[in-house]
């Protein structure tokens, strides 16, 4: 099985590591270009090759997983602002940006050419596709949550659950059933997500829970949905478990990082989880200790980025 782990930093280089060994497989040094790396992502399984997308301040780069070389398959340019959120269709067939600049683009990848712009007319810090593939919902500096819906080209759902308090980070479960939010102030709210067509609202508010006493930088859900994860400035992880009727438990906290955690991916059976921070290193942590099983180190400035693919699709 193959484990593709990789990571962002401030020093403006993507590492690909090893994930067991630890080991630095492949840098992509970009040098004498500027622009931090904000967010990774790898593209789902597609016939002909795998790809890696880098947010790097105003541009959006695609490289090639199973090649050497630095240089991009592709570049997308059109934001005018720092590229906060990069996500892949489940076919490899877009990519889905959402930007500082207030707008969110689809980039068709087989021609390459920008499809589609949204205006959000507020800074976007996060965008996820939702497994239908059929609509994006976003969250931005403004403190709103947007269900965008792909075939009638408009924003047909907002929630703005603290007013104008910003909106950080949004996921979705794996099967569509429910939306956790974290913002500014460490506050999580969660809705169930109702069908369409069910005479219920599409967003049914649930809970929410206070996860952090200082800024939450990441939520994300498990591909089982038995936990979330929430990365955090006061340099820790914590580990959410959900009940069925949607009550969240912190089951343990992730101690070891020095500084700030700004990033985190799950593998594929939910039994594993990396994290990026500020101290320049990433790590590999096991869901069910609570301990880190393995450090990356490499970068020379904060690690803000990191996506994990390891053989599911």
């Amino acid at each position: 099985m193959s484990v593709i782990l990789v990571t962002g930093s401030y020093d403006h280089e993507i590492r690909f590591w090893e994930a067991w060994s630890g080991i630095c497989s492949r840098t992509i040094a970009r040098t004498g270009e500027p622009g931090q790396v904000n967010r990774l992502a790898i593209s789902p399984d597609r016939p002909s090759k795998r790809l890696l997308a880098a947010a790097i301040h105003k541009k959006v780069r695609i490289y090639e997983v199973a090649s050497t070389s630095s240089d991009p398959l592709a570049t997308f340019e059109g934001h005018t602002g720092n590229v906060t959120s990069v996500s892949f269709h489940s076919e490899g067939k877009w990519l889905v940006t959402g930007s500082e600049d207030g707008t969110i683009k689809i980039w068709d990848l087989r021609s390459s050419q920008l499809h589609r712009t949204y205006d959000n007319s507020a800074p976007v810090n996060d965008v996820v596709i939702h497994p239908n593939q059929g609509e994006l919902i976003s969250c931005d500096q403004a403190g709103s949550i947007k269900q965008w819906d792909l075939s009638d080209n408009v924003c047909s759902h907002e929630l703005t659950p603290a007013g104008d308090v910003p909106i950080r980070s949004v996921t979705l479960a794996s099967d569509g059933s429910c939306l956790v939010a974290g913002n500014n102030k460490g506050q999580c709210y969660v809705w169930k997500v109702n069908e369409e067509n069910s005479g219920l609202p599409r967003f049914q508010a649930v809970t929410r829970f206070h996860a952090h006493n200082k800024y939450l930088t990441r939520c994300l859900l498990s591909p089982d949905v038995r936990y979330l994860a929430t990365c955090s400035a006061d340099t820790t992880v914590k580990i959410w478990s959900i009940s069925q009727n949607y009550e969240f438990k912190l089951e343990r906290t992730l101690i070891g990082h020095q500084r700030w955690v700004w990033d985190c991916a799950f593998s594929a059976d939910s039994a594993y989880l990396v994290t990026a921070s500020s101290d320049h290193t990433a790590r590999l942590w096991e869901m069910a200790s609570g301990e880190t099983v393995r450090q990356y180190n490499g970068h020379h400035k904060a690690t803000v980025c990191c996506a994990l693919h390891d053989g599911a699709s």
